[in-house]
């Protein structure tokens, strides 16, 4: 594949033989962006109002992110070239800062930014500004005027004993206030000191944080819980981190090792979580470890990887033909964000790009690369703390996630708060495929999903998970299956197994009369209609390009020719216009407990449903359910 819309220097294939990327394209990637951001850029360059849907936060707070978070990518290009770049690049943050806090010339329908409020959105767009003047602090803030620091810092006044949102935006209030006291500012070190000591209640083990109380896992793990607290490190100082930042390291250094499994051979991380527009952030974890000293993975990895994923990205036209990040995650997509993000907020990607940071003789950017768990074998990996099994397929590259842990809701949902987010509520996400996020296809949740649905087609929802067991290739969770407008509930527990690019999911199920069970598959997508096949107790949906998605009914699922079926959707998936996901039903449900196992498959392999029906034998017993594979290995489960 070639990059559509990017002039890149020439492939080094010695130093990278597997993405041919170098730092030298890295940094054509950061100024392409920041070069393309330009003709939106206010007068006096203190917002920058990009074309696309607006958040809820209106224009002013959307030009304003737009502002930091590309100051943040312009600050690590800066910084990492020790201010060898194009002055003018300087010049734009330098008067930007002056005009977006002076305020009293046209107030908030001119360029000055919104105060900071509790809860407001500029506090998070405040910490990439506050990480973006001490990195370039030798080039823009040493150099600011005494009255535009001074309103500066009046700006960044507002965190102190302000409230902020109790997750990852505490992180927010850390950041901004120890750039304050760098510059020697007034600030609260209890606001600081309570914002880390917060993150402590949400630390799991094994390098694994919930965003906040629950069960939120997801990206922020990375580009957020463990890069905020080394960044206010950078900050604080070796004397002045209290000790902390020695178990931050460590903490980073646990999550790593089994991070690189996220990652397809194609770059592509596993598409699960929020906020998945920030892209090329997923790289922040991996160039903080090097940056921290404090890596598992050996440099010619870390680069592999970050590499990979922003060449992946490259290859499929982002940024587009503008220069511009979309919202979405290829081009543009809106059902497969969320409410918050404004035309800017796609420029978090500027994280993934810490590593220019590193100094250009750095092993990361000299060392040989070295290839992607995926690239090297077939993979298992257990992740008993989100509750999630990451099974990777040497032959065809995929990385699927199984998850019976991670459901994004408050602890106490008494009140109806909790809700069954596509992004978080799958059983099965993976690196080669997105979940169905538009309205329709989400309210009715067919795809890697196990729904009860009543007569007149209404689909139960899972919203809280119990995760049971997580462990080698085997996991398990609860769930109560809920239906919209009722307090009806009914417990559904499952049971996967992982062999090869196969899963076995048994569930054991507890349903009203007359109800049908309804199991999905993988949706994929592409440009075209995927075609579909179906038969007795099976269907499958293959794009033109050979990824193919199949379930197949191994018990509790009806013979007769009608229980396999294939839903296709238009544009409702990231991947792709046209998405199809084949299910299985199960209709007419006697009351009470029943057993279903299923064979989920997701590969690009040539699939033969009706074959795998034959060669896998199901034999349930009570509560056990024992399985055999074609080469005669034997699970129970």
């Amino acid at each position: 594949m070639t990059a559509p819309h990017m002039a890149l220097p020439p492939a080094d294939r010695v130093r990278s033989p597997l993405t041919g990327w170098t730092r030298a394209h890295w940094e054509a990637l950061a100024d392409r962006q920041l070069e393309a951001l330009v003709p939106y850029a206010t007068p006096r360059f203190a917002q920058y109002r990009l074309p696309g849907r607006g958040s809820w936060s209106g224009v002013v707070s959307d030009g304003l992110e737009g502002f930091a978070r590309s100051f943040l990518l312009a600050a690590f290009r800066i910084a990492g070239a020790g201010g060898d770049v194009d002055p003018a690049l300087i010049e734009r943050y330098a008067v930007g800062l002056a005009a977006g806090t002076e305020h009293g010339r046209g107030g908030n329908d001119g360029e000055a930014w919104p105060e900071l409020t509790d809860c407001s959105q500029q506090m998070v767009e405040a910490a990439s500004v506050a990480i973006a003047l001490h990195e370039t602090r030798p080039w823009i803030w040493d150099r600011l005027d005494d009255r535009v620091r001074a309103r500066v810092v009046d700006w960044f006044s507002g965190f102190v004993g302000a409230r902020t949102w109790d997750n990852n935006w505490r992180l927010f209030q850390v950041v901004s206030e120890q750039f304050l006291a760098s510059v020697g500012a007034p600030h609260s070190r209890s606001d600081i000191e309570a914002g880390l000591d917060r993150i402590e209640d949400w630390y799991r083990g094994d390098g694994w944080y919930s965003d906040g109380d629950g069960r939120n896992f997801d990206y922020y793990n990375g580009w957020a819980m463990h890069l905020y607290p080394l960044l206010w490190a950078r900050m604080a100082g070796p004397d002045r981190d209290g000790g902390r930042a020695e178990v931050y390291r460590e903490r980073l250094a646990q999550f790593l090792a089994a991070y690189p499994h996220f990652f397809g051979a194609d770059g592509a991380p596993v598409h699960q979580g929020r906020s998945l527009t920030y892209r090329f952030a997923v790289a922040a974890p991996v160039w903080m470890g090097a940056l921290a000293d404090c890596s598992p993975l050996a440099p010619g990895l870390t680069r592999r990887l970050a590499s990979g994923t922003a060449r992946h990205f490259v290859e499929r036209g982002v940024p587009d033909e503008r220069g511009l990040l979309p919202l979405g995650w290829y081009g543009t997509h809106l059902p497969s964000t969320q409410a918050y993000s404004g035309p800017a907020s796609p420029y978090w990607a500027s994280k993934g790009f810490l590593g220019l940071l590193l100094p250009a003789d750095h092993p990361v950017w000299t060392d040989r690369e070295l290839p992607l768990p995926v690239e090297e074998s077939d993979q298992y990996t257990a992740l008993p703390r989100p509750g999630w099994l990451l099974h990777g397929t040497r032959h065809d590259g995929i990385v699927r996630l199984v998850n019976h842990g991670s459901d994004h809701n408050p602890l106490d949902d008494a009140g109806g708060s909790a809700t069954d987010d596509p992004h978080y509520a799958k059983f099965a996400y993976s690196s080669a495929t997105a979940p169905e996020t538009a309205p329709r296809a989400w309210e009715r949740a067919v795809d890697s999903h196990l729904a009860l649905l009543t007569p007149d087609g209404t689909a139960s929802r899972r919203r809280r998970i119990h995760p049971l067991t997580c462990t080698d290739r085997m996991a398990s969770s609860r769930h109560d299956a809920c239906f919209p407008g009722t307090d009806d509930t009914y417990p559904i527990l499952t049971t996967s197994a992982l062999y090869g690019p196969w899963e076995i999911r048994v569930h054991r199920v507890r349903a009203p009369a007359g109800a049908t069970v309804r199991e999905g598959g993988y949706a994929v997508a592409d440009q075209a209609p995927p075609h579909v096949e179906r038969g007795p107790g099976w269907a499958l949906a293959r794009t033109e390009a050979g990824l193919t998605s199949a379930v197949v009914g191994l018990h509790g699922w009806a013979e007769e020719e009608g229980v396999a079926e294939v839903d296709r959707e238009v544009e409702t998936n990231a991947y792709g216009p046209h998405s199809a996901t084949p299910y299985l039903l199960a209709r007419d449900h006697p009351g009470g407990g029943s057993v279903h196992v299923t064979l989920i498959v997701l590969t690009r392999d040539d699939v033969r449903p009706w074959a795998l029906k034959e060669a896998i034998g199901c034999a349930v017993h009570g509560d056990a359910v024992r399985i055999t594979f074609p080469d005669g290995e034997t699970l129970t489960l």
